[in-house]
């Protein structure tokens, strides 16, 4: 057991002239299984990175172990077997199996080109390799985006009998379920608590709602206080200007004159109580994270938009799935699931009109849908204003939104493609949302989302209850959005 001290760590990109840490200090155990969680673009792999003594920052990192970090970067191909023996050479062949099984990867498809693995596949095997090393402590940067729902549940119990290691991810199920420890990344500062994600959630959202309320009743008082000393200070002039008349005698100016210098001493301790107030709510809401709400703007759709009975789709005559019978009902949001590879975006693709694939059965679209489609990826080059353009948003919405998923200000010159993949994804979700439509049909929505943004989401697809088809790996999303589940 041994101790990773963090003290006074500040760091910022060069040229930035904002820094992404400023004096955070932190200690953690090596036996502890720490989850890392914060809003995208607070520095969760930067923080990883730093531990690895990748960039130049102020403080000091004080650590008795190495560091090794997933996802590894070595070059070449090879099959999955040589790839393996060269992330873990010091491994026997059975202590490679063994592994994999425990971890949920076949060991039969060691044989296969690394390449032909799915990306899954590859998280799988190369998280298993990291724990077979001597490559010291591991550091394992979202390894969920590429896992279906079973595949993070295999990995999340194949964690959870491990012993010390950070994980950075937004699933909550998948953190509640290998974490014991969680440290989160906030506006002022990093956290460190014991316990699991959920109860990190339940705590946090507890002290943004306290600090919430105390935040409404000090705006309440200082703008009491502020009336209240306009107004005094408005008759201590008063007074002070009437003590000068024509026809004040010497004892009436001396009255007046202590009557406004009352006054005005008075106003001076509701300023003061005032400037108090302001200063006490200035310490509030400093790592709150929770930006407001964000709401759809779904269209009545008709009463059945999208029919299916029979259907089937297949690539050159290879069938990826069959026998899908769907009926969306009106206000109905349909989550579409099954393990990678088995024809869910294709499906989405189908009923957007965009399929590529050779479709049998009966097939019902409703005319003149408008849908708003969010894709798994944003390939769009330019600015994110022009992003927005392009996509027929109005762009106060748009930009709204997409401050509310925790995106602020200078974004809209940026360009798409040097977003981080959390930005882009908010700005394709921003987009989806902005966009009245009948329909709304999202692939992958969560992709690269933080977790606060995920409750946003949620909360705002269950208050609007828009008509949706969506795929989805994220459990808890699911459970709270979907009405129904159609299986692949």
């Amino acid at each position: 057991m041994s101790s990773i001290i963090v003290k006074n760590l500040t760091f910022s990109y060069g040229g930035s002239g904002e820094n992404v840490f400023s004096g955070a200090s932190f200690t953690l155990d090596t036996d502890w299984k720490t989850g890392l969680t914060g809003r995208n673009g607070r520095g969760k792999t930067t923080l990883l990175r730093l531990l690895l003594g990748q960039y130049e920052y102020s403080g000091s990192v004080t650590a008795d172990v190495r560091f090794s970090y997933f996802p590894p970067d070595f070059g070449g191909g090879g099959s999955a077997r040589e790839v393996m023996e060269k992330l873990c050479p010091d491994a026997e062949d059975w202590e490679r199996e063994c592994e994999l099984r425990l971890i949920g990867f076949d060991p039969d498809k060691l044989t296969l080109p690394f390449s032909a693995l799915s990306e899954g596949e590859r998280v799988k095997l190369e998280i298993a390799a990291m724990f077979l090393s001597d490559g010291g402590f591991p550091l394992i940067d979202e390894p969920t985006n590429h896992l279906d729902a079973e595949g993070r549940k295999s990995l999340s119990a194949y964690l959870a009998g491990k012993r010390g290691f950070i994980v950075a991810s937004h699933d909550r199920d998948f953190l509640d379920g290998c974490a014991d420890h969680i440290m989160s990344i906030n506006r002022d500062g990093i956290e460190v608590r014991r316990g699991t994600f959920s109860a990190w959630l339940k705590d946090n959202a507890e002290r943004e709602a306290l600090e919430r309320r105390k935040n409404e009743s000090l705006t309440r008082e200082i703008s009491r206080l502020k009336e209240s000393a306009a107004r005094t200070s408005a008759w201590a002039g008063r007074a002070e200007a009437e003590k000068f008349g024509p026809d004040r005698a010497s004892a009436d100016r001396g009255f007046l004159g202590h009557k406004a210098a009352k006054m005005m001493k008075r106003a001076k301790v509701t300023e003061a109580r005032r400037l108090k107030a302001a200063e006490e709510k200035s310490a509030l809401l400093r790592g709150a994270e929770y930006e407001g709400e964000i709401a759809l703007s779904p269209l009545p759709a008709p009463e059945h938009p999208v029919m299916l009975s029979g259907v089937s789709l297949s690539y050159g005559g290879r069938e990826v799935c069959g026998g899908i019978d769907l009926v969306l009902g009106r206000g109905e949001r349909v989550a579409v699931r099954g393990p990678n590879g088995c024809g869910k975006s294709t499906l989405l693709s189908l009923v957007c009109g965009e399929c590529e694939a050779d479709v049998r059965g009966n097939v019902f679209v409703a005319g003149g849908l408008k849908i708003s489609r969010v894709r798994q990826t944003c390939a769009f080059r330019g600015t994110v204003a022009e992003f927005a353009e392009a996509g027929g948003a109005d762009p106060t919405k748009f930009f709204t939104v997409l401050s509310k998923l925790g995106v602020g200000g200078g974004i809209a010159g940026r360009r798409m493609e040097e977003l981080s993949d959390g930005q882009r994804k908010k700005a394709a979700l921003a987009l989806g949302i902005s966009l009245p439509a009948h329909l709304y049909v999202w692939d992958e929505p969560l992709n690269y989302l933080d977790v606060i943004s995920r409750m946003q989401l949620a909360a705002a697809i269950k208050s609007c209850a828009p008509t949706m088809l969506f795929v989805e790996h994220d459990e808890s999303f699911v459970r709270d959005v979907a009405t129904g589940v159609l299986e692949l």
